[in-house]
């Protein structure tokens, strides 16, 4: 059986739509907690899939968060043996950095539902189904350079780097395109303050993830699949 290893940094920003594709696919998941599991005494090269998943906290907060210098070591040696890996939100942030890329606060905090664009290579890519559907749930206030050799996929309005590829193995999406939209009241909640300290509508972000709800599990089905797919043709 195959392994995934998926680093969570709060409770509801896990593999949400993406699990359901992943067991189908034959994966074994096993789900970490940065800040309660010893990442340093993972090995990163043993899994099949290396998932670092969404956060509040800044990829470059290191000296706060130490164990976010121990998931950038785990990236960086999966890019160096062209392991299989995915970041997402902060996971794409720390992947960038793991990459050589700065992140950074950005101009702007997305935050709430909006639509992504994708490039020719992204059109081409995993993300095709954003191509004719293009709204997502974002959720961030930094972002990045595009990493030194990199293929971007995706921006929007306010990001530049909305996803990006390092060579065939190694992607990272800044939005979310695996949330399970049935789920957003967790992330009113776990972000209330944020949501409160922006003047957010919470009312709007809940009425759009129920008309989306629908929509975003389909293209997050068909993102993981195509994107798994790639990386293992022997899945069935």
């Amino acid at each position: 059986m195959r392994t995934c290893l998926a680093i969570r940094h709060v409770a509801f920003e896990d593999l949400g739509a993406f699990a359901p594709v992943l067991e189908t696919a034959g994966f074994e998941t096993v789900t970490v907690d940065a800040g309660v599991a010893n990442l340093a005494a993972l090995d990163p090269l043993a899994p099949d899939l290396f998932v670092v998943l969404g956060g509040p906290i800044s990829a470059g907060d290191e000296q706060a968060y130490p164990f976010l210098k121990h998931e950038r070591r785990a990236m960086e040696r999966r890019l160096e043996h062209g392991r299989p890996t995915l970041g997402i939100c902060l996971g794409a942030q720390l992947l960038a950095r793991a990459a050589g890329a700065r992140v950074y606060p950005g101009k702007y905090k997305e935050i709430g539902f909006a639509p992504i664009e994708l490039t020719q290579a992204g059109k081409a890519s995993c993300l095709a189904p954003f191509r004719d559907l293009p709204m997502t749930l974002h959720w961030h206030g930094d972002t990045f350079d595009l990493p030194a050799g990199a293929t971007r996929l995706a921006f929007s309005q306010h990001c530049e780097n909305q996803a990006f590829q390092l060579g065939t193995t190694a992607i990272g999406f800044q939005f979310h395109p695996e949330t399970d939209a049935r789920h957003i009241e967790q992330w009113l909640i776990g972000h209330a303050a944020e949501l409160a300290a922006e003047g957010i509508d919470v009312g709007r972000i809940r009425s759009q993830a129920g008309r989306l709800s629908d929509e975003l599990a389909d293209k997050a089905r068909r993102v993981i699949q195509t994107w798994l797919e790639t990386l293992f043709p022997e899945i069935p």
